[in-house]
Formats: C-alpha cells, sequence, structure tokens
C-alpha cells in the first residue's frame, strides 16, 4: 500500500510549515506537493507532466487549499469527486478562508473534512499532528476502485 499524501497548496510559507510538521511530527509518508489546482488534477488524472504515473496508486489523503491559481480548491474538489477512480480519496479541505460559504460548498462537493489553518505555530503543528493520526493512522480508507 502506498502511503502518499497529496498537498496542494500554492503559499510556498504554508508548504514549508506543513513538510515541516510532518517531519517535527515522525509522519514519514511520501508528501506530493502540488501548487496549483491545474497540477493537483494533472497528478490525480496521471496527464500533463504526471502522464507516466501509475494511476492506481492513489494518495491516502489530500490536503487541500481553497484559494489556488489556475483552478480553485473547490473546482479541484468537484472534478474528483466526479470521475470514479477518485470519487472515494480523503480530502481535508485547510484554508485560512473564514467565509462560511466556502465551508458549506466544500462539503456539498464532498470534502471529508475542512480545518481552518491555524496562524500560530505551535496550533498548526498540533492540528498537522492529530490531521496524521487520523487519517493516517485511525481512518480505515475506501477501497481502491
Amino acid at each position: 500500500m502506498h502511503n502518499i499524501i497529496l498537498l496542494v497548496e500554492d503559499n510556498p510559507n504554508d508548504e514549508l510549515l506543513t513538510l515541516r510538521a510532518f517531519k517535527k511530527n515522525n509522519i514519514m509518508n511520501e508528501i506530493v506537493v502540488a501548487r496549483d489546482g491545474q497540477e493537483a488534477l494533472d497528478y490525480l488524472f496521471c496527464e500533463g507532466d504526471f502522464s507516466g504515473r501509475d494511476k492506481n496508486i492513489c494518495p491516502q489523503v489530500i490536503l487541500l487549499d481553497i484559494n489556488l491559481p489556475k483552478l480553485d480548491g473547490l473546482e479541484v474538489l468537484r472534478q474528483l469527486r466526479a470521475y470514479e477512480h477518485t470519487s472515494l480519496i480523503p480530502v481535508v479541505v485547510m484554508t485560512t478562508s473564514d467565509e462560511q460559504q466556502d465551508l458549506i460548498t466544500s462539503y456539498q462537493l464532498g470534502a471529508n473534512s475542512y480545518i481552518r489553518k491555524p496562524i500560530e505555530f505551535d496550533n498548526f503543528m498540533d492540528a498537522v499532528r492529530q490531521l496524521g493520526m487520523y487519517w493516517l493512522v485511525l481512518n480505515e480508507p475506501p477501497p481502491a476502485i
């Protein structure tokens, strides 16, 4: 089983902070970073730069920012839920957005969880630790389709 985390994050500081938090919390999964919505879809659907990737290897969880260039996170979520092969991959929306409509739309589109990014470093570290514990250890993932 491949325990890949797909981190979809365009902010270099948030990317670095997330990777550091995973490392500090001993989460040693392979982490693939997509820096915009189109790159995330290319990875998931094995297109573009990822056309040679094995489509049978899906992420165990996707950490998805909403505010992304090219395609926003909500559109990424809409498209991956529409395709049978990616429809069951757990998606955790991690965003700084405090818009109620983003929260509602994320769940309507099939997000499994919605987390507002803590601004303070220690709170962020704790959030990543809890995410790793739940989604990578406790959660029973769906079978591959």
